[in-house]
């Protein structure tokens, strides 16, 4: 059992390669209270917990002045050195100059040392005074241990000689002129506790003391997550490594880590210390039973080359499957669907010499390239060719990507109906043309799945024989399945504990769950003949993210060339036109809304006289497309400041003429009610 002493020195003084250590938490002043929230962690530290620690990051280093107490805080990348402070305590031994010697007996020309008193080893006697440099320890031929020494002499030579551990004398360690950078006085356990200057300030330099502020992951017992805390807690601690080995702490491992653990640690049973909660990527039965604290049988790891699949969009909406290769169902192909010719293309890239009907009539287009298509045609796809199509403006032929095909139709004698011929002939079909079309399929084979994903994908099928190894299959009765794609995924056999042999598998990459290994024993006596679903229903969700996994882009269909304007086609109205039109119509609206009868408040003022410079012309008058309203008005009493009707019908006609393609309505409605107050 260890001394008593605080968590901040037991931590500086600390060799991480002695981790793991266990501690006992015996006193301590908490600052908040005894729980620290701390990295995301709620920590307890009451007296008598077991803390296990089991690494440490150096976050920053407090520096102290001695003399002075300032304290200030140096980054762990700090780029200055610092010179070690000589201890005026001396050593009575070699032995204990090797043993604590601050920089270890690895670092030649490190330790420096003179002895007070003079020393004789064997014939030699050595001076009392003399420096000597610890180089090296080395073991004679009898099992003796000896220090190589370096001596300096007169002249600057330099002789070595070798001094017995149980050398006795007066050694004080001398001033060196090494620097040590930062990262290596934290690296060294006994550099740590030493007191240095910096090297800048030489021997006029304050004495510097160095505090390590590290960042502690430990686990705790009858705790499932790894917690963090600073070393600057101030708490007291015991090391109790050797009472507690046999001590079993809970261990988290992610589903990554469990499928990393070695084969000989299946099966064992585990607890779900943290569910999957929040995950969208499943919509099967085994994924409710993912619940915190549940028991689960962890059978072995793998990896498992499954298929994705998916159903056309039905009245449930559409449905997704990952299928594992293993599924026992046999399955018929079915006829694919194509409602483009441009889907035909991509058909036909993976399957060469595709055969396919026509289901619905495409009247011909000439302008566009486009032949007429009627039901019944039989299209062989030959290959994709770039034709002259249609021209542009300019009247430059722009090129357009065609599907040759060849097309036979039955043609029926008028003699003998019975007799049937078949007319053959090449027709190429642009990519951008809309159609309907179904695969001809003469292949009314039962395949297994892997039968099936030999070939390429993707793949219609419809399920006929189900997977008897299911309690249920749910594929059986879809009435078409897509094959779209395989993927290899590492997974968990897992099973629940009341059913061992109805096992499931774990997608480890689609599962943020933890789990703990437990000690609870197997749920069988002998191991039982596993059941495994193969067949696991996901979200749309999952179909998406899986597609942004693997990064796959598919080409977008080409745009259809653009068609050549007709001569004949009428020019539309240009939309400043038409917002003029429109609001012309709004303000003649409101207008009407506003006459009546027998209104008297807010009633019309009289049209002004015409002017005296122009009598004999008329007012103008907005154009129209239409003479009907006009010949309505000739029949009306005309306004008495419109000096001859025959004059306005002429000036309609002239500015119905113009260039304007809106049409007032105003004067045409305004008139007969002129008639009548007038």
């Amino acid at each position: 059992m260890g001394d008593l002493q605080s968590l901040r020195v037991f931590i500086s003084c600390l060799d991480q390669q002695s981790l793991p250590r266990i501690l006992q938490i015996c006193s301590g002043v908490y600052f908040q209270g005894s729980i620290y929230e701390l990295s995301g962690s709620e920590v307890c530290l009451s007296t008598g917990d077991l803390v296990k620690v089991i690494g440490l990051e150096l976050l920053s280093v407090s520096c102290e002045e001695i003399e002075t107490g300032a304290s200030f805080e140096l980054p762990t990348e700090y780029p200055g050195h610092f010179s070690l402070v000589p201890e005026d305590l001396p050593y009575n031994t070699i032995e204990e100059i090797v043993g604590l010697c601050p920089v270890g007996v690895d670092a030649c020309g490190s330790f420096t040392f003179i002895c007070q008193n003079e020393l004789t080893i064997d014939n030699f006697t050595l001076p009392a005074g003399k420096q000597l440099t610890l180089l090296s320890v080395e073991v004679a031929r009898n099992g003796e241990r000896l220090a190589r020494c370096q001596v300096v002499g007169q002249n600057m030579a330099s002789a070595e000689i070798l001094l017995p551990m149980a050398l006795r004398g007066e050694f004080y360690e001398c001033q060196s002129d090494r620097g040590y950078s930062l990262q290596e006085i934290m690296a060294s356990s006994r550099l740590s506790s030493r007191h240095f200057r910096n090297t800048a300030e030489k021997n006029s330099g304050s004495v510097l003391i160095f505090s390590p502020m590290y960042e502690i992951s430990a686990i705790m017992h009858m705790r499932k997550n790894v917690v963090k805390f600073p070393s600057s807690l101030e708490v007291d601690v015991e090391d109790v490594t050797d009472q507690f080995q046999d001590l079993v702490f809970i261990t988290p491992l992610s589903m990554t880590e469990v499928a990393t653990q070695p084969v000989e640690s299946f099966p064992t049973m585990a607890e779900i210390i943290d569910g999957p909660e929040g995950n969208q990527f499943f919509n099967c039965s085994w994924f409710q039973e993912l619940q915190r604290g549940r028991h689960l049988v962890l059978h072995s790891r793998g990896t498992t080359t499954m298929i994705l699949a998916s159903t056309p969009k039905g009245r449930k909406g559409k449905q997704y499957f990952i299928i594992s290769k293993s599924y026992g169902g046999r399955m018929r192909r079915r006829a694919r669907e194509f409602g483009s010719v441009y889907e035909l293309y991509l058909a036909s890239s993976q399957f060469p010499g595709l055969k396919v009907s026509v289901t619905h009539h495409c009247e011909a287009v000439e302008e566009e390239g486009m032949p007429a298509l009627s039901v019944g045609d039989q299209l062989e796809v030959l290959g994709k060719v770039l034709m002259n199509g249609p021209g542009d403006k300019s009247g430059a032929a722009q090129k357009v990507e065609c599907l040759i095909c060849k097309r036979t139709t039955e043609v029926v004698d008028d003699e003998d109906d019975e007799d049937e011929e078949e007319d053959s002939e090449e027709i190429s079909l642009p990519l951008f043309m809309a159609g309907n079309f179904v695969e001809n399929l003469s292949d009314n084979k039962k395949y297994k799945l892997t039968d099936l994903i030999s070939s390429t994908l993707p793949l219609d099928v419809k399920v006929v024989t189900r997977d008897k190894a299911l309690e249920k299959d749910p594929l059986m009765g879809l009435p078409a399945l897509k094959l779209e794609e395989t993927f290899t995924e590492t997974t968990v056999l897992t099973s629940l504990p009341n059913q061992p042999d109805r096992c499931f598998e774990l997608p480890v990459r689609w599962l943020q769950m933890s789990l703990c290994f437990t000690s609870d024993h197997l749920p069988w006596s002998e191991a039982p003949e596993r059941h495994v679903e193969t067949v696991t229903e996901v979200t749309e969700k999952f179909y998406y993210e899986y597609h942004k996994l693997v990064c796959k882009i598919e080409e977008p269909p080409p745009r259809p060339p653009k068609r050549k304007p007709s001569t004949s086609a009428v020019p539309k109205k240009s939309s400043k036109s038409e917002s003029k039109s429109s609001k012309l119509r709004s303000a003649v609206t409101k207008q009407l809304d506003n006459l009546s009868l027998g209104q008297t408040k807010g009633k019309r003022a009289p049209a002004p006289p015409p002017p005296e410079d122009t009598p004999d012309q008329p007012p103008p008058l907005l154009p129209r497309k239409s003479s009907s309203i006009a010949e309505t008005n000739l029949t009306s009493v005309h306004n008495t400041y419109v000096k001859s009707p025959t004059v306005a019908h002429k000036s309609e006609q002239r500015l119905s003429d113009s260039d304007h393609d809106y049409e007032s309505i105003e004067d045409a409605i305004t008139n007969p009610h002129e008639s009548l107050f007038y």
